[in-house]
């Protein structure tokens, strides 16, 4: 690296976006000392250049975040309150693990319903599932509204209760969705999760994307290849450059068209940061073409970061953003001393194949380990194998998209690229089921330096710089960690069960935002939902000693309930199961029974044993036509006997059909336990709970979930029963137990 003040502007200017974003409130003054600074040093400083450029820079962003206060500071009144807006949307929509569709836009108007007025504002909506919700479409929904934490791009995010298309995308962004729809269209016809992948190489719609599959593709660290990365506008520029060379045109005409399919290119993927920053870089490049000049990377990557931060300043705190510009610059500076290192002992065109995932892997896994909370242990080899197909998937399904309006073309094409795009699928899937593919970690600042120390030593043991000092350090790092891993194995394998007290009947496991029940009576074991994650289950399960679950229960299929489905395939006898009303419910369910599940769908009245327990399910009726598929039709479990504390589990159950199940007249006795519905929202019956009058309340809660779960109301209403509210947000994984005719409860943790 020749010149670094490149780099130190970028990392100057990034420094003070996250200061002004993180403490608004400090922007007004930031911009004021930048401001004397620039001209001080102007006036005084005989090196003045790069100091000057850094304190206006950094002034830039100070002024952003001023000039959009006063804005953000009106939308936040509105934190908790029911709100009308008509936004136009700004980016994608992508289905959340909560069902929604959801997207970023830009709002025209807000306020209370029936009289909104104009303001302009980031926020995050969410609605349900509906067509038109398209980049520039502009819509009009009505819901609540949350607050962000400082540092969130949308000032609200808004849960939409009724939303409406008032104007479709128009123009190009109408022309791109068109293209979009119809590529995913064809895509989803081919079979297998290749099919559901190849909209996101190829044009960056992620909708067709499982949540199996995604789920697969964080764990084995090729999320990246999801969506439309930087890399396939590298890949886009390059191709049409290559092909206006080869028709013979001039420098200019292939800079120009090169540009042209760029700008075509990010519209139709939609400007995501990733593509924000690789398209910036991309034009920069050309730019350096043109004028006949050689390419500087690391220059380029500066000036492309630097010029986006001033414009916007939130992208500073957005993983996305930060993990694609350390991976650009891991490329440009890291891969070739790793591939000059590892040239000593491997082959050169080995060396060079793994440098490149490599060197991605050891910058962006501290950035990762900041919101994530596991590792994957696979990404290299993964990356590996998969790194190949992309740029295939990525071409040809581009083609197979713009060739449309020749279906016969569209289709061959959409096949071909379908090859590559089944390829990444199967590594994904495949790395992701390998024992110990995941490390679990707990996401934070902590986190992030113990994995930036580690990923530090393996550099410095891989590139072999002079010192000898820093190289025995760092083996004794790795010698370190990897003795701890070998005990943490032990641990959490053939010893997991050891830190869990024996005699248990009852189990929550802290599997995050969702629910995940375990039912235990004489060496028979009942699973009720199963979270979100396979990997939290997994690790739940290991720790309880559980290898075999005799009842699976899955009262709906939403993803916080049924996400962590694999990691109980092949493990289940028999299968309990809620209304199904989508094919993916019905895909998952055959799942299960190709692992040799029996599956029942549950009604009222139905009754069995586990062990020495009788279970009853309550809810829902047979064939009914008044409480639709989901959270009111809910499977309600009613458990009892064989050492087992009366029990309710009331999956998400509404708090309508809480007053038809009491009014059903089925809750006859006192109950030991309630499994709270939904996650403690606001939607509950106060006469439920009251009726049941349970000493213990178990709540299974992510913390510091969007959605506010536990509601404060629905506390106080369990604490006016007089039950004792035991949180997995709060205590961890939670067991209860009758002794003595008493009810225990032990936790992993004590909430402070």
């Amino acid at each position: 690296m020749k010149d670094p003040r490149g780099a130190v502007l970028a990392a100057l200017v990034w420094g003070a976006a996250l200061l002004a974003v993180f403490a608004p409130e400090f922007a007004g003054g930031m911009l004021a000392l930048c401001i004397a600074g620039a001209l001080g040093v102007g006036v005084f400083a005989r090196q003045r250049g790069v100091a000057v450029l850094v304190l206006l820079a950094c002034a830039a962003v100070s002024w952003s975040v001023v000039a959009a206060g006063p804005a953000r500071t009106e939308a936040a009144r509105w934190d908790g309150r029911a709100v009308e807006t008509v936004v136009q949307v700004t980016s994608s929509a992508v289905r959340g693990d909560d069902g929604r569709l959801w997207a970023d836009a830009q709002t025209l108007s807000l306020g209370a319903p029936g009289s909104p007025r104009a303001t302009t504002v980031p926020v995050r909506i969410g609605v349900d599932e509906m067509d038109g919700v398209d980049l520039g479409a502009t819509l009009r929904l009505s819901g609540q509204a949350k607050a962000t934490d400082a540092g969130e791009r949308a000032a609200l995010v808004i849960f939409g209760t009724r939303a409406e298309v008032e104007r479709p995308a128009s123009g190009v962004f109408a022309l791109a969705a068109d293209v979009r729809a119809g590529f995913v269209q064809r895509a989803t016809r081919l079979p297998g999760p290749g099919a559901g992948l190849l909209p996101g190489l190829a044009v960056g719609d992620t909708t067709a994307v499982t949540a199996e599959l995604d789920a697969a593709m964080l764990a084995s660290g090729l999320s990246h290849l999801t969506a439309v990365s930087g890399a396939n506008c590298a890949i886009v520029v390059a191709a049409v450059f290559w092909v206006v060379s080869l028709c013979g045109g001039p420098r200019w005409l292939r800079v120009t068209v090169a540009l042209v399919a760029l700008a075509a290119f990010v519209v139709l993927v939609t400007p995501e940061p990733s593509v924000i920053r690789a398209s910036v870089m991309a034009a920069l490049a050309m730019l350096t073409i043109l004028l006949g000049r050689p390419s500087a990377g690391l220059a380029m990557l500066s000036l492309a970061v630097t010029g986006i931060l001033v414009i916007d300043p939130w992208l500073a705190a957005t993983p996305g953003f930060a993990l694609s510009a350390a991976a650009t610059g891991a490329l440009l500076l890291l891969a070739r001393p790793l591939m000059r290192g590892m040239t000593r002992w491997m082959p050169a065109a080995l060396s060079l194949a793994i440098s490149v995932p490599l060197a991605a892997q050891l910058v962006c896994g501290p950035i990762v380990a900041l919101f994530s909370e596991q590792q994957s242990l696979v990404s290299v080899a993964a990356n590996l194998l998969a790194a190949p197909a992309a740029p295939l998937a990525t071409v040809i399904g581009l083609l197979a998209c713009l060739s449309a309006p020749i279906p016969p073309l569209a289709d061959l094409l959409a096949a071909a690229a379908w090859l590559p795009s089944a390829w990444i699928a199967s590594v994904a899937e495949v790395s992701a089921a390998l024992p110990g593919a995941v490390l679990p970690v707990t996401a934070g600042l902590l986190s992030a330096a113990v994995v930036g120390l580690l990923s530090a030593a393996v550099g410095i043991v891989l590139v072999r710089p002079p010192s000898r000092a820093l190289r025995r350090a760092a083996v004794a790092v790795l010698v370190v960690t990897v003795g701890l891993e070998g005990a943490r194995m032990l641990l959490t394998g053939p010893l997991a069960a050891a830190g869990s007290p024996e005699g248990w009947s009852i189990a929550a496991c802290d599997i995050g935002q969702g629910d995940a029940m375990v039912v235990r009576s004489e060496g028979a074991v009942a699973l009720i939902d199963t979270g979100p994650d396979p990997g939290l289950l997994d690790a739940c399960l290991r720790a309880l000693g559980i290898d075999h679950i005799d009842l699976l229960v899955l009262t709906h299929f939403d993803l916080d309930h049924v996400g962590g489905v694999d990691a109980v395939r092949g493990r289940a006898e028999t299968v309990l199961h809620g209304p199904v009303s989508e094919g993916d419910e019905e895909r998952l369910l055959e799942m299960l029974a190709d692992g040799g599940a029996r599956l029942i769908q549950a009604s009222r009245g139905m009754q069995g044993t586990l062990g020495g327990a009788n279970w009853r399910v309550l809810w829902p009726r047979a064939d009914d036509r008044v409480y639709p598929a989901g959270n009111d039709a809910s499977v309600v479990l009613d458990i009892s006997g064989g050492g087992v504390p009366r029990s309710l589990f009331l999956g998400d159950l509404a708090a309508e059909p809480q007053r038809q199940l009491v009014r059903d007249g089925s809750l006859l006795g006192d109950f030991d336990v309630v499994k709270v519905s939904h996650h403690g929202s606001g939607d509950q019956d106060a006469g439920l709970y009251e009726l049941l009058g349970a000493e213990a309340a178990v709540i299974g809660v992510g913390a510091d979930n969007d959605y506010g779960h536990p509601r404060a109301e629905t506390l106080a209403l369990l604490e006016t029963a007089g039950s004792h509210v035991l949180r997995t947000d709060q205590r961890g994984r939670i067991l209860l137990s009758m002794r003595d005719g008493q009810l225990a409860v032990w936790s992993e943790r004590m909430p402070e």
